[in-house]
């Protein structure tokens, strides 16, 4: 039984790191060369790694405008993020200054030559294969390319994600002391009488 244990616990391990890797933000210092609206059709099963229409639109349609950034890293590789409103739905960032954000974006543009680095805070995974990009939920100048970021925010939630889980196991562990344990006991109890009555004991 202990390694069907280990197995389960591994999978919800990895499962869990996953979710909260693609969810919580995280920060990337890129250069910014160029930001562009695309129509892009949304639908199929990658759809669910976009965000929802920007709020005060349909939604009706599977095609729609969809705002890039388009970054080269400090180690010169390229970065894609999209830029949409997460509205009141998950994740909850209540985004709703996707055009704002554009238009910072784009009056952050610089070249190779004369480099202008910025920080771009965005959650999600950027994949060639299934057509995923993180999306981006705000940019800020930085002084350089080799600027130490601290992920402050990822830290504050999963210090309180620990302390909630931290108390319902407490929660959990008072109640399995003062319900289960006794309704154990006497379920226990009262089959061994019930054994008893079955046999002819008195």
């Amino acid at each position: 039984m202990r390694w069907p244990r280990i197995i389960f616990l591994s999978i919800l391990f990895l499962i869990a790191g996953a979710f909260l890797h693609y969810v919580l933000p995280q920060r990337d210092v890129v250069r910014i060369v160029s930001t562009e609206s695309l129509l892009t059709d949304v639908q199929g099963w990658n759809s669910v790694f976009y965000s929802s229409p920007d709020s005060g639109t349909s939604g009706t349609q599977a095609a729609r405008d969809v705002r890039f950034i388009n970054t080269v890293q400090t180690n010169g590789r390229v970065m894609t993020y999209r830029n949409e409103d997460t509205g009141l739905v998950w994740p909850p960032y209540f985004k709703f200054d996707s055009q704002d954000l554009q238009t910072e974006a784009t009056n952050l543009l610089s070249t190779a030559d004369d480099p202008r680095w910025v920080a771009i805070t965005h959650y999600g995974w950027r994949s060639n294969w299934i057509s995923i990009y993180p999306n981006a939920i705000g940019v800020t100048s930085v002084d350089g390319p080799d600027v130490t970021l601290v992920p402050w925010p990822a830290i504050a939630i999963m210090v309180l994600l620990a302390l909630i889980l931290f108390m319902a196991w407490r929660i959990w562990e008072r109640f399995e002391d003062r319900v289960i344990d006794p309704a154990r006991d006497r379920s226990a109890v009262w089959w061994a009488k019930m054994r008893d009555w079955l046999a002819g004991r008195r």
